[in-house]
């Protein structure tokens, strides 16, 4: 027999009984499709951390200040990084750019409009330690910083909702009845871990610490932004920051750091890591309907075998051969399976790339292992819930199948 002549055997075969064939089909489809789905949620969430992390910089370390400590007493709410501190930081071989950084929450007022927003005090180096770009404008510069001039850089989503001009360079606005001048607004950059970077006032340090805050210690600061050059080695370079940071700081051998040095690529690492899991864990219980699926298959093959015992019985006696029964059985596994996984694989494709586009307005990536993923389901499936009941049909006496009926 020709491969042609086993194909339309098989065919024939399985379209002999729809029903059965249909829901032997639909436990693969399901599978594949749930499989599929599963692998594009894991790699989706990869790819929208990926991008956060690289729109900050995996290159960019954070240190995060803690409470000054005497004696293990704290003092107040003083803070124990300084402008100084980033200062020294910025003249380490690694570093390529460091900026201090003051958050808080401030209400913004132009005009008649008012909005609640994020109020960043930094330096010059924030455009480019954070990799922010400006649409319209400028910077502000060194000497804004040394006068805590009342310069103010904000966001697109900043500068919508509170109806500005397209080009919002030079208007006024007000925060804690201060007015600022618009210097620039920012490109727009999407939300990140850490929040929007869309919804900002960004103004110099100074100014935040010294006119808005009153701080008694105008110094201190509650971060601390770097960015290191691209052949810099992270834990090299974190263990340079920390040593001067203890240094600066007085700390004795047995102290404990009164800072938290953060490494984003580590931080980026460990999460691929943990997405990485996930993504194993979604798709090994999606491959609990794999399972599922080629069990019905088996079970279809066993009752066709039982069905077709005459005929395999007259197939022997007119001299068809063990290996001719064993692939005519295999092949109807694997067409079965075949069918259902390239149904399943497009039905997969479809629901993952339609919902995230039109519903939840996301790019979902589309990888090629789902279609090999699909091609070897559909190969091991068929082939391994067909070996037994072709090898059982195989082994059939011809004279008992002829006396069956």
């Amino acid at each position: 027999m020709t491969l042609n002549d086993i194909l339309k055997e098989s065919w024939l075969s399985i379209s002999g009984n729809k029903l059965r064939s249909f829901l032997t089909v639909l436990g693969i489809i399901i599978g594949v499709m749930a499989v599929v789905i599963m692998v594009a949620v894991g790699e989706t969430v990869q790819l929208s951390i990926a991008e956060q992390f690289s729109s900050l910089g995996t290159n960019t370390i954070v240190i995060r200040a803690g409470m000054a400590r005497t004696g293990g007493v704290r003092m107040g709410n003083r803070q124990t990084l300084t402008i100084s501190d980033a200062e020294h930081i910025g003249k380490l071989p690694d570093v390529a750019g460091v900026t201090p950084s003051q958050s808080s929450m401030a209400q913004v007022i132009y005009g008649n409009q008012n909005w609640s927003t994020s109020l960043v005090g930094v330096n010059p180096n924030y455009g480019a330690v954070q990799n922010v770009e400006i649409e319209y404008g400028t910077f502000f510069d060194d000497s804004a910083v040394r006068n805590a001039a009342t310069y103010a850089v904000i966001g697109p989503k900043t500068a919508k909702e509170l109806n500005m001009p397209e080009n919002p360079v030079g208007e006024i606005i007000r925060i804690q009845n201060t007015a600022f001048v618009v210097v620039g607004m920012t490109k727009e950059r999407g939300d990140s871990f850490m929040g929007s970077q869309d919804d900002m006032v960004v103004i110099p340090i100074t100014t935040l610490k010294k006119r808005l805050q009153g701080s008694r210690f105008p110094e201190s600061v509650s971060m601390i932004i770097l960015k290191l050059y691209q052949d810099a080695d992270n834990a090299v370079a974190t263990d340079q920051i920390t040593a001067l940071l203890r240094q600066r700081h007085k700390l004795k051998d047995g102290d404990e750091n009164d800072f938290q040095v953060t490494d984003m690529k580590q931080i980026l690492d460990t999460m691929n890591n943990v997405t990485g899991y996930i993504k194993l864990l979604l798709v090994a219980i999606a491959a609990v309907s794999l399972l599922v699926g080629s069990i019905g298959i088996m079970n279809m093959m066993l009752v066709s075998v039982a069905e077709r015992t005459r005929e395999i019985g007259v197939r022997k006696a007119i001299g068809a051969r063990e290996r001719v029964i064993i692939i005519q059985f295999l092949s109807e596994s694997v067409l079965i399976s075949f069918i259902g996984s390239m149904i399943g694989l497009v039905f997969g494709v479809g629901l993952s790339q339609g919902v995230g586009r039109f519903i939840l307005h996301y790019d979902v990536p589309f990888s090629i292992w789902p279609v090999i993923l699909s091609v070897t389901v559909a190969i091991v499936v068929g082939l391994s819930s067909g070996v037994m009941p072709a090898i059982k049909a195989a082994k059939l006496n011809p004279i008992d199948s002829l006396r069956y009926e």
